[in-house]
């Protein structure tokens, strides 16, 4: 079975191929009454569509988003919202069907598992997917106005220093090869008391969440992997009285403690790896086991981290939400 859902309350479907017609989702369990256009999706949709510059895709997408369903007279009718974006500047002359499968890409694992693929784009595993999962974070955004939501690119291929992203990324499209980027995305105005203490923690619905968007390969909360080198004392974020809530001295935990949120910043980094496809020679093998070396001629970004960020959003406000009607459901 394919899973092409997420979300428990709140719930994501998507569909489509990076070079069929069109790509599209479903939002379920939206409350109706909440003020909504095609708008206030679009302008989450232009931060991460392609073409916009050098730095990524050059793929000319539009990405103009339609609702099909699910808002009537401006506003969410409580029904499951149906949107789409029609794809119109793919170009499956670049992916011949006998090519070899790209290594670090879902080719193998897709002819494993189904006995064939898509070669065009990748298809289903190709990362044009995510437009849907930014449409329906824009409208998760709307269920819990209250939290403000941001990701920004921390380092390219290691390199912290922004001066010198523009020179490494001139390079690697000079060469032909591609780089990893690390995102951090941070939500501010999280009240405590979402998520659940045991097998829906605020964290892990957020790590499965990150981990489920192509090319990431490593999801860090709070401290992350450094607390494993941290004392208790250290990691400890101390707590004051406050007006109206505890004041934390500190926020090693990422804003979520025994798998709810604790009303500071949550606080979520991302490894996004380095796009596999690439025109740099790689070898490789074709589907009848002989060896060859692969040549990816496709538009693809030399770091594909770039246009993450804004699904990392997404995909944090599609969590948040989700958590917002639970929260509510079992507490009121």
């Amino acid at each position: 079975m394919s899973i092409n859902s997420f979300g428990h309350l709140l719930r994501l479907s998507t569909w489509g191929e990076s070079h069929g017609p069109a790509i599209g989702c479903m939002i379920d369990g939206c409350p109706p009454g909440i003020e909504i256009d095609e708008a206030a999706i679009q302008q989450y949709l232009d931060l991460r569509r392609p073409g916009t510059g050098k730095n990524v895709s050059p793929r000319q997408e539009p990405d103009q988003i339609k609702i099909l369903s699910g808002v009537y007279e401006g506003k969410t009718t409580g029904t499951a919202i149906g949107m789409m974006i029609e794809n119109v500047d793919a170009r499956s002359k670049d992916y011949p069907a006998d090519a070899p499968y790209r290594p670090g890409h879902a080719d193998y694992g897709y002819d494993e598992k189904y006995g064939f693929r898509d070669p065009r784009g990748g298809g289903r595993a190709s990362a044009r997917e995510t437009a849907m999962r930014v449409a329906g974070g824009a409208v998760a955004r709307l269920i819990i106005p209250e939290v403000e939501i941001e990701a920004r690119v921390l380092a390219i291929g290691g390199e912290q220093d922004e001066t010198k992203w523009e020179s490494l990324l001139d390079s690697l499209r000079t060469e032909g090869d591609s780089v990893g980027a690390l995102v951090e995305c941070v939500a501010r105005g999280v009240p405590a008391g979402w998520g659940a203490p045991v097998y829906a923690k605020l964290d892990a619905m957020l790590a499965s969440a990150m981990m489920s968007i192509p090319a990431v390969k490593g999801v860090e909360i709070g401290e992350g992997m450094a607390a494993a080198a941290l004392k208790g004392s250290e990691n400890a974020d101390p707590m004051r009285a406050g007006a109206d809530a505890p004041h934390f001295e500190a926020n090693h935990a990422g804003g979520i403690s025994g798998g709810i949120s604790t009303g500071q910043d949550i606080v979520v980094r991302v490894a996004f790896k380095p796009t596999s496809s690439i025109r740099k020679p790689v070898h490789s093998i074709r589907k009848d086991g002989s060896e060859a070396d692969v040549v990816t001629k496709g538009r693809h970004d030399p770091c594909v981290g770039i246009r993450g960020a804004p699904v990392t959003e997404a995909m944090m406000a599609l969590v948040l939400a989700d958590q917002y009607l639970l929260h509510r459901a079992q507490c009121g």
